[in-house]
């Protein structure tokens, strides 16, 4: 089943069970699915998917770390939902162990030795991690592998 597909069944489901915060959700992931193959002129590829999954949940990311700074408990409740429903549609997450391996073998492909080279070290790791691992923890391992 495709994306689209279990979205769709989603929507009729929550629509159902008369859940609004998730309908809202999943009708914002679908929009943003639909305008993106708009812009690209095609069907989207399972990668192409995932991209615009991993930029719904950065958004809610970056959103939920503002309201909470800004002392928002009204808004970070709401975002945490959309977090979660955002995340069902995600590929399985890699444990840390899983990616600290990852970028010990990049590390060992690519010959870095220093911080200097974290750059030819990410380029290497973040395809082999797209929307499995979080951005922030790779950057992480890749400076402690480094050190």
């Amino acid at each position: 089943m495709s994306l689209l597909e279990r979205i769709n069944n989603d929507m009729k489901q929550a629509m159902k069970n008369k859940e609004k915060d998730k309908l809202s959700v999943i009708r914002m992931i679908k929009a943003s699915l639909q305008n993106e193959a708009l812009k690209f002129g095609h069907e989207l590829t399972d990668e192409e998917e995932l991209t615009v999954l991993t930029r719904e949940l950065k958004q809610r990311k970056d959103s939920l770390h503002e309201f909470d700074k800004a002392g928002r408990d009204d808004l970070v409740e709401k975002i945490r939902t959309e977090l979660k429903y955002v995340e069902l549609y995600m590929p399985e997450q890699l444990s840390e162990e899983e990616v600290s391996e990852i970028v010990k073998q990049a590390i060992s492909e690519t010959g870095a030795s220093s911080k200097a080279e974290m750059g030819k070290v990410m380029a290497a790791v973040m395809p082999k991690v797209k929307g499995k691992a979080d951005g922030s923890l790779v950057n992480k391992l890749v400076q402690q592998h480094l050190s």
